[in-house]
This record gives C-alpha cells, structure tokens and sequence, in this order.
C-alpha cells in the first residue's frame, strides 16, 4: 500500500468522522473552517493518489 493510499484512507475517515460528530453535536466547538480544511485535504490527497496511480514507471 502506498503512502499516498495511507493518507487519502486516513484523511478521508478523519473527515468522515469529524464530519458526523459535529453533526450529533460532538464536536460543536469546531468551526467550519476545520471541516473544509480537512475536506480539502482529503480531496486533495484523492487527487494525488490517483494521479500516481495511473502513472507507468
């Protein structure tokens, strides 16, 4: 498994789950900014990883 796969599974259930507990009023004292950062990870980590991916080395 490559690092770029590790980071998009991490980054995406991070999200995921800070997403959903903020939801249940968990994580309420998180401001929006956060959650868009770690969207923006996450998308950005995806990308990455399937840029790599397709890559012929």
């Amino acid at each position: 498994m490559s690092v770029t796969l590790k980071t998009f599974i991490i980054s995406s259930v991070t999200f995921v789950v800070v997403y959903l507990f903020r939801g249940f009023g968990l994580f309420s004292f998180l401001p929006g900014g956060i959650i868009l950062f770690l969207l923006l990870i996450t998308i950005g980590s995806g990308l990455t990883w399937g840029i790599v991916k397709t890559r012929r080395f």
